[in-house]
């Protein structure tokens, strides 16, 4: 059998008998096959167009095949596809001043990676090498990565199956921050972001602490939106106690939020700052851990122990300077922040509408619709653990309605997250908002009276 000769049936055959389908039981496993994808739409083997409502796994920022980042990717293999990261290239030299840019002020130094997952996995190995410390706090409704350290920073189930990951990581996990459902509110009523105060108390009663994770708008567990009092409030702890602050920017950054990156809205200045993703729309793979001078400087007479044989790898370092460039000639970041009001009215509009829709949640073009069998006590449908034991969801019998109309949308356990390209159109917005509209019925006939 070659190329040549595959049906679109035969491609989806061969790829689910010979591949493992990550974060699921395989025997559901049917993949469809995607023959092409342009703008906010990709295609499936038969000519069928989704709109993409999630840019993929909330990545392709820039839509698909940008004809700038293409061409750029080719310029690059023209160029210089690979050397050593020992070495200097123009690539390396134009990506690191293009980030002095966009990056928050202080953000200075860079590591450049192939995922958010070995970026995470970096920002580690550089908080404690530069603090003499080894604890890692996270907090429960996170993602960090699926690579050994960066599992034991997860805090949602696609952790358990490594326990006890997090020991021998030596990572513990603190309360997130959901002011729609506060997992500390239940104790204590009048909150007033404890879950910034209990942060202080982990790091008063653990001893070695070298850093805190977060993701300053966390992403596939909800996009949960931090109240403007927390980050002042961690970022003050933090000081006080020598705890490094690392902000994930992997899902939350270039754009999404209506911000270059998601700590802008907060004016947060992190000790590190991860990130990966829209960095070149997912179109080829980087990712970047980048620290303050002052980590840089103590590596100045210290040994930097880190690195892997595709750090800084030319190829993917070329496309990402057309990226940003192209963000920045389609004004993107201010377009997230000015399409941001209209989806938000359209999203509550479906929270006055249907009784199924607990909490709209988001910023720029980052939202998250939450679904509960009943909104007095906020009861979810489903739960993390029918998640990893794979039992039927209710938002996967949704996202399955919307995708046979031809609306992709992720669906993770009790939530969907729109997060469409930032080119994306009123006019495909009002689609994809149309097709949850109209399929949320589903999880209203489910409701308790």
């Amino acid at each position: 059998m070659t190329d040549a000769t595959l049906t679109p049936e035969q491609v989806s055959t061969v790829t689910r008998q010979t591949n493992y389908g990550t974060w699921r039981f395989q025997k559901t496993w049917k993949p469809m096959y995607v023959a092409d994808a342009e703008g906010c739409w990709f295609i499936d083997g038969a000519g069928k167009r989704y709109l993409d409502f999630s840019s993929q796994l909330m990545c392709v920022n820039l839509g698909h095949k940008n004809p700038r980042v293409v061409e750029a990717i080719a310029q690059q293999a023209r160029d210089l596809c690979y050397v050593a990261p020992g070495y200097a290239t123009e690539a390396r030299a134009r990506l690191s001043s293009k980030l002095l840019e966009v990056l928050p002020k202080g953000i200075e130094r860079f590591f450049f990676a192939t995922s958010g997952t070995e970026a995470n996995e970096a920002a580690f190995k550089i908080a404690r090498m530069y603090t003499g410390k080894n604890k890692i706090i996270s907090r429960y409704r996170s993602y960090h990565g699926s690579t050994a350290g960066s599992i034991a920073a997860t805090g949602d189930p696609r952790r358990w199956a490594m326990e006890p990951a997090g020991k021998i990581a030596n990572v513990v996990f603190a309360p997130e921050v959901n002011c729609y459902d506060c997992p500390i509110k239940h104790t204590y009523p009048s909150c007033n972001i404890a879950c910034a105060d209990y942060v202080e108390h982990m790091i008063r009663n653990e001893s070695d602490v070298a850093a805190i994770i977060f993701e300053p708008v966390v992403g596939t567990n909800g996009v949960l939106v931090p109240p403007p009092e927390y980050f002042p409030r961690l970022r003050e702890i933090c000081d006080r106690y020598g705890v490094l602050m690392i902000a994930d920017e992997v899902m939350a950054g270039w754009g999404r939020t209506g911000k270059w990156f998601s700590v802008d809205n907060w004016n947060l200045k992190p000790d590190i700052l991860v990130t990966a993703k829209g960095i070149t729309s997912a179109y080829v793979p980087l990712g970047l851990c980048a620290t303050t001078a002052k980590i840089a400087d103590y590596f100045e007479d210290h040994y930097f122990s880190h690195g892997h044989t595709y750090e800084a790898h030319p190829l993917t370092l070329g496309p990402a300077v057309t990226t940003i460039e192209e963000m920045q000639r389609l004004k993107l970041v201010e377009r997230a922040k000015e399409l941001e009001p209209d989806v938000r009215q359209k999203l509550e509009s479906l929270k006055a509408k249907h009784v199924s829709v607990g909490d709209v949640r988001g910023l720029g073009l980052f939202f998250a619709v939450e679904i509960v069998k009943n909104r007095k006590t906020k009861q979810l449908f489903n739960t993390m653990r029918d998640k990893v034991e794979g039992k039927p969801l209710v938002v996967d019998q949704i996202a399955a309605k919307m995708m046979t109309q031809g609306v992709s949308i992720q669906a993770w356990v009790s939530h969907f997250v729109v997060a469409p390209p930032l080119i994306v159109t009123k006019e495909e917005l009002d689609l994809g908002i149309a097709a949850l509209d109209e399929h949320l019925a589903i999880a209203d006939a489910l409701v308790e009276a």
